[in-house]
């Protein structure tokens, strides 16, 4: 009996009227394999783009001072910013091409860019100058090929049924995080190697701890490559579950029903991409902002700050996959809509809970004081705090809050137990953010091609990467936490208030037409 499997791949889904062809059997038992094959290949897809993008994250300091000794924290803010840039750009490119071609076509050409780009990083080391710009290049690319992520999420949207879309948006989000999470410990594994390591002559090829770990990256994107080449196949239904017609298809099938018509909204499609532009900003500025937050507040030392930022990074992760999971769960009860509200009032509550408060102040540092002026700080210097030893030139860098941040004199401390509690909530509220935003928006494009859609929500999320460390990094640095925290949660509210303008209009385009329930 052929059947298809609901969340759990447990139930068959059949159609509604009895007799009829076209609704009695909506899939073969070899389609929905075939279908859910393709699809896992995708989590994979999704899980080595996380693991590409941060595999290199915590050398990339070192070994930018290492090949061009001209490289400066300005010029470091630039070679993080380029991926999400190249990101922005690429996102709707791969998109709109996915949208009239088979989807293996930009999925290939994507995972061999970000295969060039590990090639060229591995070596930066070899022209004579100017190696800064060839490892700006090799970022620059690499985001390129992670624009893919919105062919990945436009693939499964259209391969799902509404009943499937949530946990299937869930398990890419789930892989993307536990990709950020193990790219980190990777390159940890690759330290003993040093950075002297060996050099394989004949290719001049140096194999060391910078080199290894965009290798193996470039080693699993081949590996990808030959996975979507074997077993991806081209596959859409309709909200309902049926095979619909498309451009992507290689074969055509007589079970296979057309699309049906409907006009998207634009205002929902518009106010998601602007929910999902403040969820990926206020998260960035999180990001950025947690190393010199608790040098400033609680004196740690910068070995200190790598050591227990990283930990709570990686404990971030480990609470969003446990989230994804239950949202999975919750949104069978509740609502799409209604979890993205609640996350959204979370992350309000991190940050408000961040405000600085009471009459205990900062440990002062009055080391290296040159004048009362408030230093131009770069999204480079604001992250230098990762790589930098705390022991440089052989001497003991200062802790506490720098004097030259006029701030340090009148602020109060944010509390340690106060820091905590809002670690936890943001790291509720942005997953759920997240997702929720994803799996909507889906659902609000309907079962026509959306690759050119999430193309731009991923641009969205790009450029809310590169301005949230911006915008903090100047904040902070001049007016401090109060006032930096101060406006996020005014963003925030600002974007609940719009939640609840289009909380009705945020429904799936079946719905919206009356094909299906809500």
């Amino acid at each position: 009996m052929a059947g298809l499997r609901i969340e759990g791949e447990q139930e068959p889904l059949l159609g509604d009227t009895p007799g009829s062809r076209e609704w009695d059997i909506l899939e073969t038992e070899e389609h929905y394999k075939s279908r859910w094959r393709s699809i896992r290949i995708l989590y994979l897809t999704m899980f080595l783009s996380s693991v590409g993008f941060s595999i290199v994250m915590l050398s990339i300091w070192p070994y930018l001072q290492k090949i061009d000794q001209t490289a400066d924290t300005r010029f470091l803010g630039w070679v993080i910013a380029s991926y999400s840039l190249g990101q922005m750009v690429a996102s709707p490119i791969f998109g709109l091409w996915s949208n009239y071609r088979p989807r293996k076509e930009p999925l290939i050409v994507s995972i061999f860019i970000s295969v060039a780009a590990n090639c060229l990083y591995a070596y930066v080391h070899i022209p004579a100058s100017h190696n800064k710009y060839y490892m700006l290049v090799a970022r620059g690319l690499l985001g390129i090929g992670a624009g893919n992520v919105a062919v990945v999420r436009s693939y499964t949207a259209g391969a799902t049924s509404l009943q499937e879309r949530t946990s299937s948006m869930a398990n890419i989000s789930m892989c993307q995080a536990l990709g950020f999470i193990l790219g980190p410990v990777f390159q940890t594994c690759f330290a003993f190697i040093g950075e002297k390591g060996v050099t394989w002559d004949v290719i001049k090829l140096r194999i060391n701890m910078y080199t290894t770990p965009v290798l193996l990256s470039a080693f699993l994107g081949i590996l990808n490559i030959i996975l979507i080449l074997a077993i991806l196949r081209e596959h859409r239904v309709d909200d309902s579950g049926r095979q619909c017609k498309n451009i992507n298809f290689e074969e055509a099938s007589t079970d296979e029903i057309q699309v049906p018509q409907g006009n998207i909204d634009q205002v929902a499609v518009v106010a998601i991409n602007v929910l999902f532009f403040v969820a990926l900003f206020v998260f960035a500025v999180f990001e950025t902002i947690i190393a010199p937050l608790t040098m400033d507040m609680y004196a740690w030392t910068q070995e200190q700050a790598v050591l227990y930022n990283g930990i709570i990074l990686a404990a971030l992760g480990v609470e969003a996959v446990v989230i994804f999971v239950g949202v999975k769960l919750l949104s069978k009860k509740i609502g799409e809509r209604a979890i993205l509200l609640g996350g959204l009032i979370v992350v309000w509550v991190g940050f408000f809970i961040l405000l600085p408060w009471g009459n205990q102040f900062p440990r002062i540092q009055w080391e290296d004081l040159h004048n009362n002026s408030i230093p131009n700080t770069t999204f480079g210097e604001i992250i230098i705090g990762l790589w930098k030893s705390p022991m440089e030139d052989g001497n003991e860098r200062p802790t506490g809050c720098s004097i030259e941040q006029a701030w340090c004199l009148y602020t109060p401390v944010i509390h340690l137990a106060q820091f905590l509690t809002s670690v936890v909530l943001i790291g509720v509220g942005y997953p759920v953010c997240n997702l929720m935003s994803y799996t909507l928006y889906s659902k609000i494009l309907g079962p026509k091609p959306q690759g050119v859609y999430m193309g731009w929500l991923t641009a969205s999320g790009s450029g809310a990467r590169i301005l949230g460390p911006v915008f903090i990094s100047q904040v902070y640095a001049h007016w401090g936490p109060r006032w930096a925290f101060s406006l996020v949660c005014g963003i925030v509210v600002l974007t609940i208030t719009l939640l609840g303008v289009v909380y009705r209009r945020l429904i799936a385009l079946s719905v919206r037409y009356g094909r299906i329930q809500e």
